[in-house]
């Protein structure tokens, strides 16, 4: 069974996420954690950076914050993906301990 601690690193409102991205999804929704990883779904298909810029910009939706504070660190053409969010005030609840 995987913690939600390896999926995540949060720090000084710095958080780092491990996402394992899937593209042409029905819908777009944020489904737990899965190996380590926080799995995401997305309608955008993988090609031309489209599914990158959709990830990006759900996030910043999610969280609250703007599209230049998510920054895609590891994986960019890649389903595994690691992305540093600034200026987040607070840990967002799909992350929390139940």
């Amino acid at each position: 069974m995987q913690t939600q601690a390896e999926a995540f690193y949060w720090a000084d409102g710095v958080l780092t996420l491990n996402v394992r991205l899937q593209p042409n999804a029905s819908s777009d929704e944020i489904t737990g954690i899965t190996d380590g990883r926080l799995k995401i779904r997305l309608t955008s298909p993988p090609l031309d950076n489209r599914a990158n810029r959709h990830l990006v910009k759900y996030l910043a939706k999610q969280l609250g914050v703007a599209k230049s504070s998510i920054e895609i660190i590891s994986g960019e053409h890649s389903r595994l993906k690691t992305l540093r969010i600034r200026s987040l005030q607070q840990l967002p609840s799909w992350l929390q301990p139940a």
